[in-house]
């Protein structure tokens, strides 16, 4: 399978392997959901702060007018060694694809793209990494004229929620939409919520010098910029049942930032769905309701088509 190929099974001669004629026979295919007869994928790398050359995947129409103007979907994790990678992605295609939109996947250190010390890179005070390589594909993105900052979103969910939850402070004017779904936010107290206490081997440990010394730094509800006049639309989800990562994250997140962006352009719009796990979502109506409020909230952003 890939980006834009359903699960696919051949009869081949390893024999031939790289040779014409390698493929003898297609047997059988997952169905195609969505029409990819138009899109092309491509790889490139950005350059992150210390020099390290980051690897991501983009998917667009074929040909697209390098003007700036396309509605882009950044995505990333950047955690626990898991590795983003080709894969038939049936609901971005419906979603945004379709629709014309680019669909980004950045291949952050904290991933494991390349093995073990591609994670390792990443942890706890050197967790800034993960966050510098997502600037450095979204400035990439932009100086490709791909986008512009008022044509980019990201999105990303639980760790993949810390790392969008970061771009709301770290990098606010890189962005024209953000969604933070069923996010870690408050690294001081992540440990003592629900099983954050087993997630300290990645980030670090509160109750120690670690938060003065870099947990603070990467703990977005402690900084928020309440002197700015202006952060871009940002939706966060979460579930009142998620049993990993507390809703109260949140829940905090949101109404500090209605707090303290009372009369200023804080665009700040939130749901939690009263079911599901860590999921967000308990049956696939739900499912589908939260997936279709994800994209819909970020092409209406990026269009300008906001209530």
């Amino acid at each position: 399978s890939s980006y834009t190929q359903p699960s696919t099974l051949h009869l081949a001669d390893a024999s031939k392997c790289g040779e014409e004629g390698y493929i003898i026979n297609k047997l059988k295919s997952l169905p195609h959901m969505f029409d990819s007869s138009d899109l092309e994928v491509s790889q490139h790398f950005a350059t992150s702060k210390d020099g390290t050359h980051i690897p991501y995947f983009m998917i667009s129409k074929k040909g697209i007018d390098l003007d700036s103007s396309n509605p882009t979907l950044l995505y990333g994790y950047g955690g626990f060694e898991i590795s983003l990678g080709p894969r038939y992605a049936t609901t971005v295609g419906i979603s945004w694809l379709e629709r014309g939109g680019v669909y980004v996947e950045a291949n952050i250190r904290g991933g494991g793209e390349y093995g073990p010390e591609w994670h390792q890179s990443a942890l706890k005070e050197n967790r800034n990494k993960c966050y510098e390589d997502f600037i450095a594909v979204g400035e990439h993105l932009v100086a490709r004229n791909v986008c512009s900052p008022k044509t980019l979103a990201c999105r990303g969910g639980s760790n993949g929620g810390l790392l969008t939850g970061n771009m709301l402070v770290q990098a606010p004017d890189l962005f024209g939409a953000i969604h933070i779904a069923v996010p870690l936010l408050d690294m001081q107290r992540y440990h003592k919520l629900l099983a954050g206490a087993s997630w300290m081997a990645e980030y670090g440990d509160p109750d120690t010098d670690d938060w003065k010394d870099f947990l603070y730094k990467y703990s977005p509800y402690h900084n928020i910029d309440e002197g700015r006049e202006k952060y871009p639309n940002v939706l966060l989800t979460t579930s009142t049942r998620d049993d990993r990562v507390h809703p109260a994250h949140a829940r905090k997140m949101v109404k500090k930032m209605w707090d303290l962006g009372d009369g200023k352009d804080w665009p700040v719009y939130y749901y939690e769905n009263i079911e599901g796990g860590h999921g967000g979502a308990a049956d696939n109506k739900q499912q589908a309701f939260m997936t279709s409020l994800s994209y819909d909230f970020m092409w209406r952003a990026l269009t300008g088509n906001l209530p």
